[in-house]
This record gives structure tokens, sequence and C-alpha cells, in this order.
């Protein structure tokens, strides 16, 4: 529900589950753009590097 004062938008009302929703949404959508910025600095390793890292703790 829009509450409008004069003819503009002052207030949104919405369920709580529809909230809980969007606030899912922005946290991941806060994680994809950190993640992006993280790729942007080149503060990440190739997923071939991983792997093998990962295999040689498995020995």
């Amino acid at each position: 529900m829009l509450i409008t004062q004069n003819g503009e938008a002052k207030l949104v009302v919405m369920d709580v589950k529809s909230y809980e929703e969007r606030e899912q949404t922005l946290a991941m959508l806060k994680i994809l753009a950190l993640g992006n910025r993280e790729i942007e600095d080149g503060k990440f390793r190739d997923v071939e590097d991983v792997f093998a890292e990962l295999d040689k703790a498995d020995d």
C-alpha cells in the first residue's frame, strides 16, 4: 500500500513476508556488488589454483 500526501508518495506499507524477502534480496545484491568490486581490484584467484590447493590438502 502506498500512502500519499499532497499527491506525493510518503509511505509504503507491506506485509512482513514481503519485507523480509526484500531485505534478503538487498543483502544478496550487496554481496554481489562486493564480489564484483573485489574482481575489479584483482582480489581473486583462479579456480584451478583453488582446486589444486584443495587436492594437496586432501593428501
